[in-house]
Order: C-alpha cells, then sequence, then structure tokens
C-alpha cells in the first residue's frame, strides 16, 4: 500500500523542521546556562529558584509539616534566600523588595 500525498508531505516538512526546532532549542538552553555560569563565576553563588517556585516551595512547607522531606524543603528554601541576599545579581527575576520581604524558616 502506497502513501498518499499527504503523508509525504507531512514526513518531508517534519524532517525538515525538526532540526531547526531543536538547534532553536539548543542554543537557548546554552545561553541561559552560559549566563548561570558566568553568574556562578563572578558571584561564587546562584539562586536556585524563581520567585513564583519559591512562593510554591515556602506554601509546600507550611502545608506538609509532618511530612519527610520537610526538613530537607526548608533547608533548601533557607539556602536560597540567604544567597538571595548575598549576591548581586540574581538569575531569576527578583526585585530587591521581594528579596527584603523574604523570611528565613525556622527548623
Amino acid at each position: 500500500m502506497a502513501l498518499s500525498t499527504v503523508a509525504w508531505v507531512t514526513m518531508l516538512l517534519a524532517i525538515l523542521a525538526l532540526p531547526g526546532v531543536a538547534s532553536v532549542v539548543l542554543v537557548r538552553s546554552l545561553r541561559t546556562e552560559g549566563r548561570k555560569l558566568t553568574l556562578l563565576r563572578e558571584q561564587g553563588n546562584l539562586d536556585s529558584y524563581s520567585p513564583q517556585a519559591l512562593k510554591e516551595l515556602r506554601e509546600w512547607i507550611q502545608a506538609n509539616p509532618n511530612n519527610p522531606y520537610v526538613a530537607d524543603a526548608r533547608q533548601r528554601y533557607n539556602e536560597c534566600v540567604r544567597t538571595l541576599r548575598e549576591i548581586e545579581n540574581p538569575y531569576y527575576d527578583w526585585s530587591d523588595e521581594q528579596i527584603e520581604e523574604l523570611e528565613v524558616i525556622e527548623e
């Protein structure tokens, strides 16, 4: 059974589009990792969570006080807060006001 013209055109477009899309994603990924590496070399440390992710982590810690992983989560949260206070240029889009509002969670 032979393939239809639509099937051949679809396969051809997929073969042509895949390397282009993969290249764009690879270049973007390498640029972001390059920026992280530059910040890490300049500052010696790097913020590990975005504002939304850190907020969600804090909410999870508060909602799950008896979870066996809460101590690790609390430690990672506090580590990120301390790092944000030490570094000059965060990787994620943190404002000075957001950083000042953060509080360490008592362990």
